[in-house]
């Protein structure tokens, strides 16, 4: 893999945290990006659901009804930057106006409230993830950290994201670029 070109633009990509990260809120992690410049890095956590805020909490706290089934769906872990903060990774089937970033052809995220809206009423994207907080590097860091085998880069999908069990992810992950999870290592290593 060649981490130079890797790191130009991670924007819509997929990271994934290498055994022996160290910082276990990252541990088994897998990162959506939503935005990568020499300004620096954003990206939502996928595969991290909050133990304790449902949907449908969540929504009862904003003072909205929420939908049938919303009880079932957990709101994630989107990183340790601003965990008071909402983002909604989506499909492209919903956008709301100038809020609305879209990232690709196959992902958007909005971070405001008129999506929640939508999604209480099911008026909203078809797929969709809910996140507290979100994983933010300065300019340099993340590059940093993949030169230090922190990370691996995958491509992203709808089927990884939206459709696979948060618990296979990580694997998941890997195994789309042909990497046993069982040979990895959190000793880097050079040639």
């Amino acid at each position: 893999m060649d981490i130079a070109s890797d790191a130009s633009d991670l924007t819509g990509r997929i990271l994934i945290a290498m055994p022996g990260m160290g910082d276990p809120r990252f541990e088994h992690a897998v990162i959506y990006m939503c935005a990568h410049s020499d300004e620096g890095a954003m990206g939502l956590i996928v595969n991290k659901p909050s133990e304790d805020v449902t949907m449908a909490g969540l929504l009862e706290q904003l003072s909205m009804d929420a939908a049938p089934g919303l009880e079932r769906r957990q709101v994630h872990f989107g990183g340790p930057v601003e965990m008071g903060r909402g983002f909604v990774l989506h499909s492209p089937d919903y956008a709301s106006g100038l809020t609305t970033l879209k990232v690709d052809d196959a992902f958007h995220m909005t971070g405001t409230l008129d999506v929640l809206e939508g999604i209480a009423v099911e008026e909203g994207p078809a797929q969709w993830m809910a996140m507290l907080g979100y994983a933010g590097w300065g300019p340099g860091q993340l590059e940093t950290e993949l030169t230090q085998n922190a990370w691996l880069v995958c491509e992203a999908s709808p089927e990884l994201v939206f459709g696979t069990a948060d618990s296979s992810k990580w694997e998941a992950a890997l195994n789309s670029m042909g990497v046993p999870a069982h040979l990895l290592s959190g000793e880097g290593g050079t040639a």
